[in-house]
């Protein structure tokens, strides 16, 4: 019998195993990102009191272009590091959700660095 290789299955493996390693505190939360097909999300997280204090997406109003490029991911990151420096955070603990640091994932990250996110 062949078993198909379920990549998104993996991926919620490794994400399990680098969850149990970092957590997002009031002082330091954590930049979740997730992507889908057609669009990127990110979220910054407090863990302990386990509330969303920002949130960007490509579905957002006001987001023009495709959802699912590099250049839409840039984008989102900018955002979420507007809305979080807006609300007083500075520093954060980035979770990559098990993607590898490549493509969206990393402009995604270096979008929110360039914007005043330390990480």
């Amino acid at each position: 019998m062949i078993k198909k290789f379920d990549s998104n299955k993996a991926r919620l493996k490794r994400h399990r195993r680098v969850r149990s390693k970092i957590s997002g505190t009031p002082e330091r939360p954590r930049l979740n990102v997730f992507r889908s097909n057609k669009h990127i999300y990110a979220q910054i997280i407090d863990d302990i009191n386990g509330v969303t204090l920002a949130s960007a997406s490509s579905k957002d109003k006001g987001f023009e272009g495709r959802g699912s490029n590099v250049e839409a991911a840039r984008k989102v990151g900018e955002a979420v590091a507007k809305n979080a420096t807006a609300k007083g955070i500075t520093e954060v603990v980035f979770d990559r959700g098990g993607y590898l640091y490549h493509g969206r994932v990393k402009e995604l990250a270096e979008g929110a660095r360039e914007n005043g996110l330390v990480f």
